[in-house]
């Protein structure tokens, strides 16, 4: 019977100290991640136009509406390309685009880690184009969606992975303003990085 009830007090001390725990972080939530971008380099007419994949740095700004519902925005620097075209050759030129990326996401409890998904829209601003002879067109919208993972590793302090698929798309154009193909990027990123909530 004391044991039953020791055991009962443990529980309830644990239980009370995680609710308090949860209650003392706010409802900010900041992350930096490294992350890897790997594009599904599609485009329209078949002419073989890709992009290089790369790691970028990326940092992102949670606020928690509730425990389990949040909005993230996502943020990187202009991140520049090789552009190649297989039906020119190859290597074209290069490009810069930057994709801003909000979503909607929804926390999961479980013990010991917090896995995550979410859903928004991204909106890419391409800049610094030069590639000889054409150019593509300089704004993209979006659908963006996202799995991942907050794992914690101290006080207010976490752990993510995060996977992210992004779509993006525009339209390459020659001088004359004749669209020669529609150039999906459509990436997805592999995420890792640390989270800090308060």
């Amino acid at each position: 019977m004391k044991k039953s009830l020791l055991a009962a007090a443990v529980l309830c001390a644990l239980t009370s100290g995680a609710a308090m725990a949860q209650q003392a972080e706010g409802p900010w939530m900041v992350r930096a991640r490294a992350a890897y971008l790997q594009s599904a380099n599609g485009d329209s007419a078949g002419l073989g136009t890709t992009i290089n994949d790369k790691w970028l740095p990326e940092f992102d700004i949670s606020y928690f509406f509730t425990k389990n519902v949040a909005a993230e925005l996502i943020l990187t620097v202009p991140q520049q390309h090789n552009v190649a075209i297989r039906a020119l050759g190859g290597h074209v030129g290069t490009l810069k685009h930057l994709p801003p990326t909000l979503t909607l996401q929804y926390h999961f409890d479980a013990s010991g880690f917090r896995p995550y998904v979410g859903a928004g829209v991204n909106f890419t601003s391409f800049s610094d184009v030069e590639i000889p002879g054409y150019d593509v067109s300089r704004k993209s919208w979006g659908g963006a969606f996202q799995i991942g993972v907050d794992i914690p590793i101290a006080k207010n302090t976490y752990l993510n992975l995060d996977v992210k698929k992004l779509y993006i798309a525009t339209d390459i154009s020659n001088t004359a303003g004749v669209k020669a193909t529609t150039f999906s990027i459509d990436p997805l990123l592999f995420g890792v990085g640390v989270g800090w909530r308060f």
